[in-house]
């Protein structure tokens, strides 16, 4: 049986991944260029949030050592990786090249 997080990846439509931890300083700072990013993009791409210190082993399943982290997923698959805060233009053309 799949897990509800593949469910949520095994997606035609882009899902970027947030790792992401409450005490996490860089983390409010992407929160909001998120925000944008799917206000921007809208049907085309789904933003998930996952909490790390609440969501442990889907975090080491991931390998993520540093938050915040991003993983993109196309169809299920991995297809992109990113640590630390990026501009809303960067993560916007990433998420483009993938669709």
């Amino acid at each position: 049986m799949k897990s509800s997080f593949q469910n949520i990846i095994d997606s035609k439509t882009p899902v970027l991944v947030d790792f992401f931890a409450d005490w996490c300083g860089p983390c409010k700072m992407l929160a909001p260029i998120l925000k944008q990013v799917k206000d921007e993009l809208g049907d085309n791409v789904k933003i998930v949030k996952i909490d790390v210190d609440r969501n442990q082993p889907l975090a080491n399943q991931y390998q993520v050592r540093g938050v915040p982290t991003m993983l993109l997923f196309k169809n299920g698959k991995q297809v992109w990786r990113q640590s630390g805060v990026l501009q809303k233009n960067d993560i916007v053309a990433t998420i483009k090249s993938f669709t």
